[in-house]
């Protein structure tokens, strides 16, 4: 099986016009923003906005869950796009408004509770995934929450990224940790500091089913492209066709705006604002 590139769900970037841009140029799969499920179950208008998708770019919902009941009342009220391709659940979001509240990365060890979520989203026929980190600290990742999540749930597939959620993007990701997850036997994405070619040899060598792509796809949004030996245009050119499309998708000029800061930038000028 062809091993499978994907562009991150990145905040404030990951809108249709990028997604379709990184689709155009090798993404298999794309994903939105992460929203927050309790703001849709509310009908919150600006949550909503985030899933208008105007073209048949192969994108998952990623949403933050929380109560499962919120996420039923979504569901009944969601109707599927043309190239939508599921539901992801984030369990990565490192950020302490979000962990102290449960949600993001503290749910990595909330194996039943996550289990339930998926089994409500399958209920309405939709494939469902997981992004996670290896879980909310440095002791949880000791005691290998991430694996006893990946053994107890059943998504269509793991997106694992490779740090615990106190690390920051100034520490390297940990691969180590991807061929103890492939041996489970279940589907693993590779997320975390993912750029190189070497590195994708390495993880198809490993078991891994594909890599997701989030600051570097920022910085060069035909990186899959590249990775697959394939041509793409200079981010310069890319900066433009995103001009182009984000105006053909209507998207907000102060929004355009805020990508367009960021694509083809360094990597380390993102890291503060990007939550993946």
């Amino acid at each position: 099986m062809a091993f499978i590139l994907m562009a991150a769900p990145l905040e404030d970037v990951s809108d249709a016009a990028f997604r379709s841009i990184c689709h155009k140029f090798g993404a298999d799969l794309t994903f939105t923003e992460m929203t927050h499920v309790t703001s849709l179950a509310r009908n919150n208008k600006s949550a909503w906005r985030r899933l208008q998708f105007p073209d048949s770019t192969p994108c998952q919902i990623q949403l933050l869950p929380a109560r499962e009941d919120e996420l039923e009342k979504f569901l009944t009220e969601f109707s599927p796009f043309d190239g939508f391709s599921g539901i992801n659940f984030n369990l990565g979001c490192p950020s302490p408004n979000v962990t102290h509240a449960g949600l993001g990365c503290a749910m990595v060890k909330r194996v039943n509770k996550v289990e339930k979520m998926i089994s409500i989203v399958r209920k309405y026929g939709y494939p469902v995934s997981i992004k996670m980190r290896l879980g909310l600290n440095k002791y949880e990742k000791e005691r290998k929450a991430y694996l006893n999540l990946i053994k107890g749930t059943s998504p269509d597939f793991f997106v694992v990224h490779a740090r615990h959620g106190k690390q920051t993007y100034g520490e390297p990701a940990d691969f180590s940790v991807f061929e103890e997850c492939a041996k489970i036997g279940k589907k693993i994405i590779a997320n975390g500091d993912i750029k190189t070619k070497a590195q994708i040899d390495l993880l198809s060598k490993l078991g891994i089913s594909g890599a997701m792509i989030g600051r570097a796809a920022v910085k060069d949004p035909g990186i899959f492209n590249r990775l697959r030996g394939m041509g793409a245009p200079p981010p310069s050119k890319l900066r433009e066709l995103y001009i182009q499309t984000s105006r053909n998708f209507g998207i907000s000029e102060n929004y355009a705006k805020n990508v367009l800061k960021r694509i083809g930038k360094n990597s380390e000028q993102m890291d503060k604002n990007l939550l993946i």
